[in-house]
Order: C-alpha cells, then structure tokens, then sequence
C-alpha cells in the first residue's frame, strides 16, 4: 500500500495561493476559450456549425456559460466539484467529437491523437478536482 503521509500533509506545507494558482491554470483554457467566444459570438457559432451542432448559437451561449462559469465556481471555491464536473463532461465530450483522430487522413492523425490524450490529462485534473473537494468537505451535520 503506499505511504499516503505526504498526501496528508500537502494542505499543510503548500501555500493557499499556489494550490489557487494551479487551479486557475487548469482553467486557463476555458477562461480564454470563453472570453474569445463572448467577444466574437459569431465565430462561437460558427465553431458549432463546423462541428455540425444545432442549434448553434444557444449551444454557443451555453458553452460560453459552461467555460466561464464552471471556471469560476472551481477558482471561488463555492460548488467547486460541480464546476470540475462540468468543465470534465464538457472536455470529454468536445475531445470525442474534435478529435477524432482515429477516423482523420493519415497526415492529421498525430496532432490529433497528442490533442485527445491531452485532453483527457485535463479529464483526469478536473475528477481529481472533484474527489479532492468532496474528500475535503465535512459530513452533513458535523
């Protein structure tokens, strides 16, 4: 079984700030993605139309929703796990539908692959979110 002694000890030695900095890298992307697609609405939704999503512009006002407010409930604090939730469906999904490298010409397969294992690091950050907060919540009543 392995020594857990430093997992316990981590919320002890590293600094609040550094943990809210981490999580705000992790949500750099969304938070950029957002800000560009609220900032230029039409080519949000000409981002679903390439992907053939309809309909397009509530779906782009939904991702919009999705990318800046699951951000900011994971940077605040407040419902953080739903926020990681959130942004890891909505990564999971986008991945299987961007990039599908298994089914790309031969000459798009690589970036593609490399995106989608990216990707789903960023899954994986996102449920390690989730479970750490839970894991830090007390139990109801106490």
């Amino acid at each position: 079984m392995p020594d857990m002694t430093l997992d316990r000890a981590a919320p002890r030695v590293l600094p609040r700030w550094l943990r809210w900095l981490a999580l705000l890298l992790l949500c750099a992307a969304y938070l950029q993605g957002g800000l560009v697609k609220l900032s230029d609405f039409g080519g949000a939704v000409q981002e679903m139309q390439h992907f053939g999503l309809a309909p397009a512009a509530p779906l782009a006002a939904a991702v919009i929703a999705l990318e800046l407010g699951a951000s900011l409930l994971i940077l605040s604090g407040r419902w953080r796990w739903l926020g990681a939730l959130g942004l890891a469906a909505f990564t999971l999904l986008a991945t299987f539908l961007a990039n599908r490298f298994w089914a790309a010409p031969p000459a798009e397969r690589f970036g593609l692959a490399n995106a989608f294992f990216e990707h789903l690091g960023l899954v994986g950050g996102f449920l390690l979110v989730a479970w750490e907060d839970w894991r830090h919540r007390s139990p109801p009543g106490g």
